[in-house]
């Protein structure tokens, strides 16, 4: 019995035809969808090794809310009390200076995760138009070639949300006073989302093509801004977990059980599947925009194309043995 469970798996099942060119997926949202089926397992294995990269800045964030739980609590006994101190004490400002103090120790935290990103990066490249990839091996060669831009990228993602967040206070301020600082306040939240909608493209491109820091800013950005619509549909995709996860913490009592699922979602999976969904449309923007216009570079991988059946009919000097 073993044996038939062993020959069945290298072999495959009898009577069951072989794979042609002709059921090869003929557009993006069947190659999505089987390799997807086909690389679950392996996108969990990579995601294992992903989430090690994010563990400094869990820790930071958890430690930020339980601070935060702690002040919030520690003002509202003393305002019961009636203690005269409480008078002294804005919570606002508490919060604010826990806020700046808890993104200036994201930053670091944020700054490292880049190299493993670029792994991530490669690895579902390649799964998502059906090329093989180790899991291991690839995924650590990709950190060793990327790893300064990669950083790059990722301390500027970093920096990201702490520019963003003294922006609009100081801003936010400033409006008191004058409404044109409005502008200004609205301009910063834009740069920060355009710059997190780019990140789709970041590491794809810093994986698949070899361009300088500059250039891989400028395609990246240049990318966003002429797919915006559905860049940004792809950003707020990757936010309903923990939309659905705050929505079950606010309406539920089960607060504990949705704050256990957000993590077991990022530590099982989430990480690396937020990269196959970017990788398999990233894919795809390149192949319309970038590599038509290089030499010799191969579109739609993975695709059924017409031509390859062409390649494989009898030349005109070939003879065809009829039984």
């Amino acid at each position: 019995m073993f044996g038939k469970i062993m020959n069945q798996f290298y072999y495959g099942k009898s009577g069951k035809g072989d794979y042609r060119k002709e059921d090869l997926p003929q557009n993006r949202w069947e190659l999505f969808w089987e390799m997807l089926k086909i690389r679950l397992s392996g996108l969990c294995r990579l995601n294992l090794m992903d989430a090690i990269s994010w563990l400094p800045a869990l820790l930071v964030a958890l430690s930020a809310v339980l601070n935060g739980y702690s002040a919030l609590a520690g003002f509202m006994e003393l305002q019961t009390a009636g203690d005269p101190a409480v008078a002294g004490i804005s919570l606002p400002d508490v919060l604010r200076g826990l806020t700046l103090q808890t993104l200036l120790l994201l930053v670091p935290c944020i700054a490292i995760t880049g190299p493993f990103t670029a792994g991530v990066a490669y690895v579902t490249r390649n799964w998502s138009r059906d090329e093989h990839a180790f899991v291991w091996s690839d995924f650590r060669d990709a950190i060793k070639e990327n790893w300064k831009q990669s950083l790059g990228i990722s301390a500027i993602t970093g920096i990201m949300p702490l520019v963003f967040y003294v922006c609009w206070v100081f801003y936010g301020e400033m409006t008191k006073e004058s409404p044109l600082f409005l502008v200004p306040q609205i301009l910063s939240l834009t740069i920060v989302a355009v710059w997190m909608c780019a990140l789709t493209y970041f590491y794809p491109l810093m994986v698949t093509y070899k361009l300088r820091f500059r250039d891989l800013l400028r395609n990246g950005l240049l990318l966003t801004v002429g797919r915006l619509p559905v860049s940004v549909g792809l950003k707020l995709l990757s936010l309903v977990p923990a939309l659905i996860a705050s929505l079950v913490a606010i309406f539920t009592p089960y607060v504990q059980w949705a704050v256990l699922g957000f993590g077991l979602y990022y530590l099982i999976i989430g990480f690396s599947l937020s990269r196959f969904v970017g990788a398999s449309y990233a894919n795809a923007v390149f192949d319309k925009y970038i590599n038509p216009r290089i030499e010799g570079a191969v579109v739609n991988r993975g695709l059924y194309k017409e031509e390859d059946d062409e390649d494989e009919k009898p030349g005109p000097e070939e003879t065809i043995i009829q039984p």
